[in-house]
């Protein structure tokens, strides 16, 4: 297919710019959609890593923000190296176009293995750990006619569908998303998988630091880089509360095609894809339907704008609102969620002077950043 052949396009950054941009990252209450924030205001990482401490006190910070050091950049880049990993920042070349587009994509993937595997469209396939045969076979067939269509089949490396999924995609390619640090894949038992993974046609990706050991909330963060790098996720065997159906619902927000296979309603392991399809999922009862399904997604190239990039020259307006202003923007704010174009218009403030202070709460802790760009004060303010 034309979208699998195409070389990916963007700018690769700068060593320099590289170790600020991890600096940044790895910095205390710098979380994706802050550090695009930071980018867009103050125009370069290195430049958002000096305003820092004085966005935190601004934000009325209780004690001084922590700031990742050169060092400890330089460290974590020669940890990947000996590892056999490295870092692609979004907007450079291999960084998976798809996944660069949706809101609070990583500003910085660790990957290691065959980066051709991000040059085709993906698909997502994910499902119950504890998977039944039937639905551990269905998943691998799947996986199988993606593969031989065309695409890279991406999926958690959890025990049952995901395993399924992955080993049925080795040779043709498939990416592992990881919760924890490249070096700390979930569950060890999958760790002969990864390797044959990374060792063949496959990729292995992580947003998190070397060393990082996952924890039950960074599964979900593994999930949205599934749905993110997909065209479209398949769901096969997912009880009603699930991960898989978490992956479902950022698919469907990103705007991707969201597939389930329908099971029996006496079998827990089915109510939740059964539920997916009640709310409007496409059906799946062979893997054609979604192969069929993605062909016209995959002939386009819908993902070509890099998604952040420090401009050449220029340089942003840093004049900080005046302490007034400051005080109605936070007063605007409380523990529900609000959009910030409501902000915006219920202050009457410029929209660059609310940014600005959002980011100044966001430095110091005192803000929550919720799903669809959503925001508001931490419990306490």
């Amino acid at each position: 297919m034309d979208a699998s052949s195409a070389r990916p396009k963007g700018i690769a950054l700068t060593e320099r710019q590289k170790i600020a941009w991890l600096r940044l990252i790895r910095s205390d209450n710098v979380g994706p959609a802050t550090f695009r924030q930071l980018i867009d205001h103050f125009g370069s990482a290195e430049a958002a890593l000096s305003m820092l401490p004085e966005l935190s006190s601004r934000g009325g910070a209780t004690r001084s923000v922590r700031i990742a050091t050169e060092a400890e950049a330089h460290r974590e880049l020669e940890l990947a190296y000996r590892f056999g990993a490295r870092f692609i920042a979004i907007g450079e070349p291999d960084y998976p176009q798809a996944l660069g587009q949706i809101e609070g994509a990583p500003p910085l993937l660790a990957v290691k293995g065959h980066l051709s595997a991000v040059s085709r469209p993906a698909v997502g396939i994910v499902g119950s750990r504890n998977a039944s045969v039937s639905g551990a076979k269905f998943a691998a067939m799947i996986a199988r006619d993606c593969g031989r269509a065309g695409y890279t089949v991406v999926s958690g490396l959890a025990r049952g569908i995901d395993t399924a999924a992955h080993r049925a995609s080795l040779e043709t390619g498939t990416i592992a998303a990881l919760a924890g640090g490249l070096d700390q894949p979930y569950p060890p038992e999958n760790t002969g998988l990864l390797d044959e993974i990374w060792n063949g046609n496959g990729l292995a990706i992580s947003e998190m630091p070397f060393g990082w050991e996952p924890r039950a909330r960074d599964f979900p963060r593994r999930n949205r880089l599934i749905a993110g790098v997909s065209l479209g996720v398949a769901v096969v065997e997912a009880a009603t509360r699930s991960g898989s159906l978490i992956t479902a619902r950022l698919a469907g927000e990103f705007g991707r095609l969201v597939f389930a296979v329908p099971g029996s309603p006496l079998d827990p392991r089915c109510h939740g894809t059964n539920g997916l399809l009640k709310d409007g999922a496409m059906i799946v009862t062979s893997p054609e339907d979604v192969v069929e399904a993605l062909a016209p997604l995959s002939q386009r190239d819908l993902f070509s704008a890099p998604a952040v990039r420090e401009p050449d020259v220029g340089e942003a307006d840093m004049l900080p609102p005046d302490d007034s202003e400051r005080t109605r923007i936070v007063e605007a704010l409380g523990p529900s969620p609000v959009e910030i174009d409501d902000v915006i218009r219920h202050t009457g403030l410029a929209a660059s002077a609310v940014y600005l202070v959002l980011l100044e709460l966001d430095i110091a802790g005192r803000l929550h950043r919720h799903p669809a760009g959503l925001v508001s004060l931490a419990m306490g303010d």
